[in-house]
C-alpha cells in the first residue's frame, strides 16, 4: 500500500512538473517575439491587439474548448472532463507568473531563435509528461483527443487540422486590428513542426521509465 501511494504522488509530481514545463515553453515561444505557439496563438493575438492579459485570455479560451468537448462528445461526456476547467486556472497563473519573472527583450534573431528551440523542447517534453500520466489533460490536448474520436480519425492529423485553424482564426483578428501577423510569425512555423518532434522523441526515450515509476506501466526486465 505504501508503495502505491508513492507511486501515486510520483505521478502528481510528474503531472506538475509537466505542467510547468509547458507553461514555461508556451511563454518563452510568446517572447521570443516571433510569434506563439499555434494552440495559444488566438489569445495571444488578442492580448497584443488590446493589451488585456495573455494569461487571463488564455483561460477564457481554454473554458471555451472544454465547452466546445462537451458538444463534441456527446452522451460520452462526463463531469469529470470539468476538471480541465481547474487544470486551466492552474495552468494560466504559471503563464501569468512566468510571463512577470523572465526580463527578456526580443530583437537579436540569434538570441532569439536559441530561445524558440528552447521553448518548443520545453512545450513538447511538458506536453508529453502531461498526458502521459493519463490524469487531466490540457483543454487543448482534450479537445484534439475528442475529435478524432469523434469523426474516426488519426490524432496527429486531427492535431493538425486543430493547429491550422488556431492559426487561420489568429490572422483574422490580426487583420482586424489591423496587423495579420500580429501574433504569428517564425516561431508560430517552427513550433506547429517542432513541439510535435519533441514529444516523440521524449516519448521514446522517457516515456515507459516515467509510467513504470508513477505505476501506469509494467517495469521492463
Amino acid at each position: 500500500m505504501e508503495k502505491d501511494n508513492q507511486k501515486l504522488v510520483t505521478r502528481f509530481v510528474l503531472y506538475l512538473l509537466g505542467m510547468l514545463l509547458l507553461a514555461l515553453g508556451l511563454t518563452l515561444n510568446t517572447l521570443t517575439g516571433l510569434g506563439a505557439s499555434a494552440i495559444v496563438s488566438i489569445p495571444f493575438t488578442i492580448s497584443e491587439g488590446t493589451g488585456l492579459n495573455f494569461g487571463n485570455l488564455t483561460l477564457v479560451a481554454y473554458c471555451v474548448l472544454v465547452a466546445a468537448q462537451f458538444v463534441v462528445k456527446g452522451k460520452n461526456r462526463t463531469w469529470v472532463d470539468l476538471l480541465q476547467l481547474v487544470m486551466s486556472l492552474v495552468f494560466t497563473r504559471f503563464l501569468n507568473v512566468f510571463k512577470a519573472m523572465i526580463p527578456y527583450k526580443s530583437g537579436f534573431l540569434p538570441a532569439d531563435i536559441s530561445l524558440l528551440v528552447v521553448a518548443i523542447i520545453l512545450t513538447g517534453v511538458g506536453a508529453a509528461m502531461t498526458v502521459d500520466m493519463q490524469l487531466v489533460p490540457n483543454p487543448g490536448d482534450g479537445i484534439v483527443n475528442s475529435l478524432a474520436q469523434r469523426f474516426g480519425k488519426e490524432l496527429g492529423f486531427c492535431k493538425n487540422c486543430f493547429d491550422i485553424g488556431c492559426v487561420s482564426a489568429s490572422l483574422l483578428i490580426g487583420f482586424a486590428f489591423g496587423d495579420a501577423l500580429l501574433g504569428i510569425g517564425l516561431g508560430t512555423i517552427l513550433s506547429m513542426v517542432g513541439v510535435g518532434r519533441s514529444i516523440a522523441v521524449f516519448n521514446a526515450l522517457c516515456k515507459h521509465p516515467l509510467q513504470s515509476a508513477a505505476g501506469l506501466a509494467p517495469v521492463r526486465a
